[in-house]
């Protein structure tokens, strides 16, 4: 019966420390009430109760919420809430205001606990099929908490994390799932050729790391490469930022923490995909040792590039990444990479919209249906013959800028596209999330600060290819 199934998932929340509260109405007219935690018989009310009431019938000393409950909040509910609405099961969601009009089934109340209350999910209204539920609850569940756990490592300060910490959320990534995983070092940048990512990095104390990532499981129908910018910090460089434009800027790291964020998840969803995540983080500071407008720097693939902005820098990280990924992957099917690359992006789309950019029509709109079904939002820019010649260099092969403020954002995914090989041209897929990585403000069922974009979107894409 549906109270039965209701108190089959108000156990999940018990379990995890939660007071909760049934309501049900048996014969669909009378409803009653009952406190799981504290196993009371079921009390008869004559009408639903308010919010307000809720508050006031909750025991305070019961209701406080361990940290890992933050797993049930708003995304995964949403997320089970799409499920069923994918089955065609009725299905109702409303966030705690007291003003919902249909009731179906059962309903679990909770609070999350916290010193001052956010407006976080409280009230969720669910009905179906039990193996159905509990396989969207399981998967909502580990994408919740890939997605928290990437947002978590963008919202941290510099001082917390820096390129050797992001590495060693690798290595225990690595050794919680059983992962390879290689970490490069300055000096292996340096002997290797991999000049462009090794001279952004070089003026900080705190040194650049290359992270390479290996999801293998026994049965594999593809192969694909993630590839994240992580700027743990960006001051710009010698072409200094403005200070109000530096404020968030530990947000550039957000592409390298999505990458971290899906390769924690692959393995406890059973993905039957190779997956290799690599990641450049490093952190573009001032110093005597600063790499400067006019230095020529040689990527991997031989190319030479003239620095005419030091504040470009996320592209020249980017670029020996993926250097790195086609000389050490061989026969991969799909390439995307991850980044807050430009302001062009953000002023061409919106702050709530990532650009998507390639050769392959149909793998770009892979990305943006993959997203419309988890709620992200992603849009095409389109490459075209007329915008490399802004690139061009008197003195190298490329420019890192371009010679024009007009379509910034599409010129940063064509210099990439200079560091793609011929044959992977329509296997890649340059993803500019500068927009959506981090907002100031509440949006959507998003946070203020970092949104962990792009992690649901690409476990949707890795089910659908």
């Amino acid at each position: 019966s549906a109270l039965i199934q209701a108190k089959n998932y108000a156990r999940i929340l018990n379990e995890n420390g939660a007071s909760v509260i049934l309501i049900f109405a048996s014969d669909g007219k009378t409803i009653y009430r009952q406190n799981l935690k504290a196993n009371t018989r079921p009390e008869k009310i004559s009408r639903f109760m308010t919010y307000a009431e809720i508050k006031e019938y909750l025991n305070p000393e019961t209701d406080l919420l361990l940290a890992k409950l933050r797993d049930y909040q708003k995304i995964a509910i949403s997320q089970v809430v799409s499920a069923f609405q994918l089955e065609r099961e009725k299905a109702y969601l409303e966030m705690a205001t007291g003003t919902g009009k249909t009731y179906t089934a059962f309903q679990i109340i909770y609070r999350l606990y916290k010193s001052k209350k956010a407006k976080h999910l409280k009230k969720v209204i669910i009905s179906g099929n039990e193996e159905l539920l509990q396989t969207a609850i399981r998967v909502a569940t580990i994408r919740a908490k890939a997605i928290n756990f990437t947002r978590d490592i963008v919202n941290s300060m510099p001082d917390e994390i820096y390129p050797a910490v992001m590495a060693n959320y690798a290595e225990q990534i690595a050794k919680e799932n059983g992962y390879e995983c290689k970490i490069y070092d300055e000096k292996y940048l340096k002997k290797e050729g991999y000049n462009a990512f090794y001279n952004v990095g070089k003026a900080s104390i705190h040194k650049p790391r290359l992270i390479h990532l290996i999801y293998k499981p026994k049965k594999t129908k593809r192969k694909v490469v993630l590839i994240g910018k992580g700027l743990t910090y960006d001051s710009g460089g010698l072409s200094l930022k403005p200070a109000d434009f530096m404020v968030t800027m530990k947000s550039d790291k957000s592409g390298a923490s999505a990458v971290l964020g899906i390769m924690r998840a692959v393995k406890e969803l059973g993905v039957d995909i190779e997956i290799h995540g690599i990641v450049g983080a490093a952190e573009n500071m001032i110093g005597g040792d600063a790499y400067k407008p006019d230095d020529i720097l040689t990527a991997k693939n031989g190319k030479t590039i003239e620095v005419r902005n030091t504040d470009a820098e996320g592209r020249l990280v980017l670029a020996d990444c993926l250097c790195y990924a086609q000389e050490t992957i061989k026969n991969f099917d799909y390439m995307f990479d991850f980044a807050t690359l430009t302001g062009a992006c953000v002023v061409a789309v919106g702050e709530f919209t990532s650009g998507v950019m390639g050769f392959n029509e149909k793998l770009k709109q892979l990305v943006v249906k993959s997203g419309e079904k988890v709620g992200e939002l992603y849009a095409p820019l389109p490459f075209n013959r007329y915008l490399p010649k802004l690139l061009k260099s008197n003195v190298a092969d490329i420019c890192n800028i371009a010679s024009s403020r007009y379509g910034g954002a599409i010129t940063a995914g064509l210099f990439l596209s200079e560091f793609v090989e011929d044959k992977n041209k329509n296997k890649w897929v340059h993803i500019d999330i500068a927009g959506p990585a981090f907002v100031e403000k509440e949006w959507g069922y998003n946070p203020h600060g970092a949104s962990g974009v792009g992690v649901n979107m690409m476990l949707k894409l890795l089910t659908k290819i």
